[in-house]
């Protein structure tokens, strides 16, 4: 992505110190910044084709600052830095990474080099490393990490806070802790605070929820973040068939997972294939790709329109003026059923809508959509005498209220039809629903107007 305005200054100065091999001007510069700003930094250097100097920059940071900003970089700029580093630099830097950030960069590598890194690792990291990286992408065991603190049943507090500052340094998050029987399985869950406040000879039992809210390794990662935003939790534990804790899946990792999903919907609302990585990095044939395929569909689908227009040509050539209302009306149409489309789909999505509440929904929208035709029609129908007389206007009126009320009845409907089928309601995008509404709007607009017109 660009750079921020207020980073440009850091950038320039960074560049020079490494042009001239300043290694004092750097390490006055590196520490003003943020890890995430020097990975910003990076990948522009990365995007510019800069390895050298690139590596360099890695280079002047101190060992767990260098994980830090690995660690913020895409899949793609990481392979690229982790190609450029030695086993043994590459080693230091994945060991000093959180173990799911570890696991992200691990699986990005060939696999030679997974071999050979896992070879010289210690058997309790190798064995984590890869129970991570086994699990199924788009899962809860996929995304989440192993650095928690775990406290066994029956210890004293005063016991188990020194096995808080024992754990914590190498942990994702100290503010919730989890407490496990001998057996490893979940047994309850309790706040630091909770830890801090109680007397140091209480036991943990005592303290702790036992009624954990909790989720398992396969639950997908769009349920894990509901789960994560409709209880406002720091984290998340995940458990095996076996109920052992395995892991957690933090806020912040559910949060990315929300800004993925919104994404991927937003795409699939405008008819565009899933996106391997930002429109800004895609390569252009795959970015053609995504996009070619529904345009081309929906080009057939817009032949019906025309045939439509062809089946009524007599009814045109009788009022000629009945074409310079059709695409205000087909354009109402489409325009009010991409409305409830998103509506649904995005309700749908949060979970605030589900496929039980279709029939209800139907009457709300009956009376939205025909208020809504209803006020457009009354809108339009002045233009329509003015232009073109009474009759025209008569079909105008009457023909907006069918269309607006077709058209979100058509855009409420799909998204619960492709439900059921088993297809992403996002998949009922705007373009789909104003291509059916077009065909849809031509056929009643004439239809109507061969019947008022004729009766009159």
């Amino acid at each position: 992505m660009p750079l921020d305005d207020a980073l440009i200054p850091h950038k320039t100065a960074l560049l020079a110190a490494l042009e001239a091999d300043d290694r004092a001007r750097l390490d006055a510069q590196l520490p003003e910044l943020r890890s995430a700003d020097i990975a910003e930094i990076l990948q522009e250097l990365l995007e510019d084709d800069d390895v050298l100097r690139g590596r360099a920059l890695l280079d002047c940071l101190p060992l767990e600052r260098r994980a830090s900003v690995v660690g913020h970089l895409h899949a793609e700029e990481q392979l690229v830095i982790a190609e450029a580093m030695g086993d043994d630099v590459l080693l230091a830097v994945l060991e000093e990474m959180g173990a799911d950030e570890r696991t992200d960069l691990f699986k990005v590598l060939g696999e030679d080099r997974r071999e050979a890194l896992l070879r010289r690792m210690a058997r309790q990291e190798r064995e984590d490393l890869k129970r991570l990286a086994s699990y199924e992408e788009g899962t809860a065991g996929a995304l989440m990490t192993s650095d928690y603190v775990a406290i066994p049943a029956g210890m004293t507090v005063s016991r188990a806070m020194m096995r808080v500052r024992q754990t914590a340094p190498d942990a994702e998050t100290v503010y919730q802790l989890y407490v496990i029987d001998p057996e490893g399985r979940l047994a309850g869950t309790m706040s630091l605070r909770q830890l801090m406040v109680a007397r140091p000879g209480a036991r943990v039992d005592e303290l702790m929820i036992r009624d954990v809210i909790h989720t398992t390794v396969d639950t997908s990662q769009e349920e894990v973040a509901r789960i994560v935003a409709r209880y406002d939790l720091l984290a998340v534990p995940v458990v095996d068939e076996a109920r052992r804790l395995v892991g957690i899946v933090t806020h912040d990792d559910a949060m990315d997972v929300v800004e993925s999903e919104a994404t991927e919907d937003i795409h699939k609302g405008m008819s565009i294939g899933q996106l391997e990585d930002g429109v800004g990095r895609v390569p252009l044939a795959s970015l053609y790709r995504k996009r070619v395929t529904w345009l081309v569909l929906l080009v057939f689908g817009n032949l019906f329109s025309g045939a439509g227009i062809a089946y009524f040509e007599d009814t045109i050539a009788a009022q000629v003026a009945l074409v310079f209302f059709l695409p205000l009306l087909i354009g109402s149409g489409g325009n009010a059923g991409a409305q409830a489309a998103t509506l649904m789909v995005r309700g749908m999505a949060t979970g605030d809508v589900g496929v039980k509440d279709w029939g209800k929904l139907l009457g709300r929208e009956l009376l939205v959509a025909g208020s809504l035709g209803l006020t457009m029609a009354l809108a339009v129908a002045p233009i329509g005498v003015i232009r073109a007389g009474e009759a025209v206007a008569l079909v105008v009126a009457v023909s907006m209220i069918a269309i607006v009320l077709f058209g979100s009845l058509l855009g409420m409907c799909l998204p619960f039809v492709l439900d059921r089928l088993g297809w992403d309601p996002a998949t009922a995008s705007a373009p789909l629903v104003t291509t059916l509404i077009d065909a849809s709007g031509v056929l009643i607009y004439f239809s109507l107007a061969t019947l008022i017109l004729s009766a009159g």
